[in-house]
Parts: C-alpha cells; structure tokens; sequence
C-alpha cells in the first residue's frame, strides 16, 4: 500500500522576550502568516494525515494549531522526543507508526528535520540528481514542508527508501 510522509518544520519562532526557554517560544508574527499559508496549501491539496506526530515544543504546537481543521481530524501524538531530535531518533518515531496510517505528518525542527529529509532521498550524494532534492539539501527554512510517497511498511522507512515528491517553504505561497 502506497503510503505518503509529509515532514514539516515548525513555522517562525518569536525571539521578543530572550528570557522565555527555547521549548516555550511562541510563534512570531511572520510564523503564524506561514503556518496560515501552509494550511492554504493542505486544505486546496485535500492532504489530510490519518497521524500527527508533533514535538511539544510550543511554536510546534502553535504550528500545528494554525493548520486546523482538518476534513477529517487525525490522530494526534505529542511526542517530547522530536523536541530537537537528530535523524536517527526521529527515524525511529516513523518505524513505530502503525501500518495502518497511510498519511502521517510530522512536526519538528532542524537539523533533525533536514538531516532526515536527506537521508530519506539516500543522502547529500544523491539530493544533486533534481531541483527538489538540491533545495532540499541546500535549506529546510521554517514552515517548510517536504511530502515524500512510500512504499510497504513504516518499519522499514530508512535511508534512500523514500521518493521526495514536494517541498516547499512558506515564501512560494505568496
């Protein structure tokens, strides 16, 4: 069965008050008009994830807010894990969504995000073979999304497994 992964970095952080911890920032004015902009582009492309894997992050939370409602709500995880995780530990998060979730999307933050992302299309090596992959590889900016379609199992989602077939960031919407 045909799945489909969409990674998406948090949307623009506020840096107004440098006494707020890093896992308690807020999204930004820009952050919040990005996160608007990616969910113009998730409602007019109907995507609508079975599961949500989100960091408990606030400007995570906040992104994920701002991309409601869904036409039919997803499953939702708070998982604490993805606040600043590297490839491998989210890696791991996707190899443990059930086979049954043929959408899933994922709400975290770089480098992990971005590192992940190009282990998925098999490396910096391969990311020079296409326009999508050399962006990709090049910046992850915030609010940007990547959409990669799968194949079999989630457990075996892993490095060159994934075809990346969308990525964009908040500024090609405008």
């Amino acid at each position: 069965m045909k799945k489909q992964l969409f990674l998406l970095r948090h949307a623009k952080s506020s840096w107004d008050d440098l006494s707020i911890p890093d896992h308690d920032r807020p999204l930004s004015k820009r952050g919040r008009k990005a996160a608007a902009a990616i969910r113009q582009l998730i409602q007019s492309e109907s995507i609508n994830p079975d599961l949500i894997y989100v960091s408990g992050a606030i400007r995570a939370m906040q992104t994920l807010q701002r991309l409601e409602p869904w036409a039919k709500p997803p499953k939702v995880e708070v998982r604490e894990e993805l606040y600043m995780a590297d490839a491998p530990e989210i890696l791991q998060s996707l190899r443990e969504v059930p086979d049954t979730a043929r959408s899933v999307l994922l709400i975290g933050h770089n480098p992990g995000l971005q590192d992940l992302a190009v282990l998925l299309i098999g490396g910096r090596e391969h990311a020079t073979g296409d326009a999508l992959g050399r962006r990709l590889a090049d910046a992850y900016p915030t609010g940007a999304l990547a959409q990669f379609a799968l194949e079999g199992s989630w457990s075996r989602i892993g490095r060159g497994s994934e075809r990346l077939t969308r990525f964009v960031a908040p500024r090609d919407l405008k």
